[in-house]
């Protein structure tokens, strides 16, 4: 194949059109719009595609190779499950914003330069914050400003970054980069992705915004944005020590948080944070087998953790609350929405036949192949606080437990919302079931069997292990109705003192300059403008004007002595030779 369609091109252009429709053919086309998605990705074949050249600049907008398909394949894949899910959405803005929140993803996996890379990497940004503000609370509202403050920051790091880059190697070529011919515009390029993969300490906006999204927006961001920012790590960056060091320390960090949170989508937010940090693990550690079990796990996570905002999503649709401490025994009323959260916590948490055993574990064994014990053991560690927070405290306090108010009238969430998250869990399945077929996927050959019996019986341990903790401290895990401050605390309250020293320091000062300003500067100013005045008037006026007076006296008198009688030219003559000569002598 010759010819290449970029799959943005469907998401971007189709979302243009989509006001144009009206009732059930709405729904089709929105339906339409990620199928001929999912098409254009599965013709494609490798190569580049889209040169092009801008005040010189070398541009590539699509390059085709086994990394960039991965994540092209479960972008399109999760667009449509995202598009169903969200299909009773009335509002146009949401599913325009959807849309190109994923075509911005596309372009940047599909991006060969950074030029490129930046436009998309934007695109998405801007696309995806409206999706948050459909969230339609004031909190909503401002979680989106702070969310889109803390990506415009990430992309002048980027931006500048590759700046730098191109200064310094004189092409914007999205390469991977050594990691010992790195400087700091490639650190700065790092810094920039890193922001969007949600390390830490850059990770605030991520549970801050995400949780107060619109139902359906939430499915959407959770897929993207940091799975986007893990393939870019992949490709430039693969083998730095330092994701690997700060990849670890998320998993940690993510499940801790999630633990001793009471709202469900702030539980799941920060393990995206977690989960995201095996894979950054993965990139860091750079081996063959690392990078392979970063992008399986990208693609497994998209799906489960889609699954598991789909399940939370429908509870607060349906009850009107996404905290456990007024939700409890509601799987009488919505037992299919229970039944498919509980095969994407299975999943995260890596039960066999499920996707997350076929993905996760091959980033520990990595670890393990490579000497890094202590990075193994870490990993293993988050592992046994995702069973704990996203299995089995979420699962029993929402949908078991004491029920917290009256739900009588709570039922199964529209139809199209159940069909997305039965499709959804059928992959996570078959995804598990079937880890061959899966790996066929990934950019380099997979040497690594699943289903080992040391593999299955380490998982069995840590299982039975995590919810025999779970069941002797059920009681000490019960959610609490409070607020738990993370790393935003301090930029939030610096904001708030800034504003104070503005108020008190800065305007004043600002306010005192004008002042002077206006009683010293203006008098100087307008003082000058006069003497200008009276020089223009009195000097350069007086002599002009003198000037010109004299002309037009001495015009006066030649005028008059223009008689036309040649007599009086000749005696005129003679009296001037006369004068000149009296005056030399």
């Amino acid at each position: 194949m010759n010819n290449w369609i970029h799959p943005a091109l469907f998401y971007l252009v189709g979302a243009l059109f989509l006001p144009l429709f009206k009732g059930a053919l709405k729904k089709v086309f929105i339906l339409l719009i990620p199928v001929a998605g999912i098409v254009s990705v599965a013709i494609s074949s490798y190569g580049n595609y889209g040169a092009y050249q801008f005040l010189g600049v070398e541009g590539l907008f699509g390059r085709v190779d086994k990394l960039s398909m991965v994540f092209a394949w479960v972008f399109v894949i999760m667009s449509f499950l995202g598009a169903l899910y969200a299909l009773h959405r009335k509002e146009d803005g949401h599913h325009i914003a959807g849309f190109y929140y994923v075509g911005g993803s596309l372009g940047a996996v599909f991006a060969g330069d950074y030029l490129t890379l930046f436009i998309f990497w934007e695109a998405m940004a801007f696309s995806s914050v409206f999706l948050i503000w459909y969230g339609k609370r004031p909190q909503s509202v401002n979680a989106g400003y702070r969310y889109l403050l803390f990506h415009v920051f990430g992309g002048l790091l980027l931006f500048a970054g590759m700046m730098f880059y191109y200064s310094k190697t004189g092409s914007f070529a999205f390469n991977a980069i050594p990691p010992g011919g790195a400087s700091w515009p490639e650190y700065l390029i790092l810094a920039g992705f890193a922001l969007n993969a949600a390390v830490i300490p850059l990770h605030a906006w991520l549970p801050d915004a995400y949780p107060e999204a619109s139902v359906e927006g939430a499915v959407f961001l959770c897929a993207f944005t940091t799975k986007t920012a893990v393939y870019v790590l992949a490709r430039g960056f693969s083998g730095f020590e330092i994701l690997a060091i700060m990849g670890t320390a998320m998993t940690v960090f993510g499940v801790i948080y999630a633990i001793i949170e009471n709202d469900i989508r702030r539980v799941l937010a920060y393990h995206i944070i977690s989960q995201v940090g095996y894979m950054v693990a993965g990139v860091g550690i750079g081996t063959m087998m690392a990078v392979n079990g970063a992008a399986a796990h990208a693609f497994a996570h998209i799906l489960y953790k889609a699954l598991l905002f789909m399940g939370a999503g429908a509870v607060l649709y349906m009850t009107g609350t996404s905290k456990m401490t007024q939700l409890g025994g509601i799987y009488k009323y919505m037992p299919l929405t229970m039944i498919f959260y509980v095969v994407g916590a299975i999943s995260i948490s890596g039960f066999p036949f499920f996707s997350g055993f076929v993905s996760k574990s091959m980033i520990v064994a990595a670890a393990h192949h490579e000497g890094r014990i202590w990075l193994m053991l870490l990993l293993n560690l988050a592992g046994i606080g995702t069973f704990l927070s996203v299995g089995l405290k979420v699962t029993y306090f929402t949908f078991f437990g004491k029920e917290s108010g009256d739900h009588r009238n709570v039922h199964e969430p529209p139809a199209n919302m159940l069909w997305a998250m039965g499709l959804t869990s059928l992959l996570c399945f078959l995804i598990g079931t079937f880890p061959s077929v899966f790996y066929k996927l990934m950019p380099f050959p997979v040497e690594f069997n699943p289903y080992s019996a040391s593999h299955l019986s380490e998982m069995m341990q840590i299982l039975s292990f995590t919810g025999l903790v779970f069941y002797l401290m059920v009681k000490k895990l019960a959610p609490d109705a409070k607020l738990n401050l993370d790393i935003d605390y301090f930029y939030r309250k610096g904001t708030v003192l800034f504003i104070k020293f503005d108020e008190k320091v800065i305007a004043p000062v600002d306010a005192f300059w004008g002042e002077l300003y206006r009683t010293l500067g203006l008098k100087s100013l307008f003082g000058t403008a006069t003497l200008s005045y009276i020089f223009d008037q009195k000097a350069i006026d007086g002599v002009v004007d003198g000037t010109a007076h004299s002309v037009m006296g001495i015009g006066s008198i030649v005028k008059k002595l223009q008689t036309g009688r040649v007599q009086t030219y000749i005696g005129l003559s003679l009296l001037l030779f006369f004068a000149i000569l009296w005056a030399v002598l």
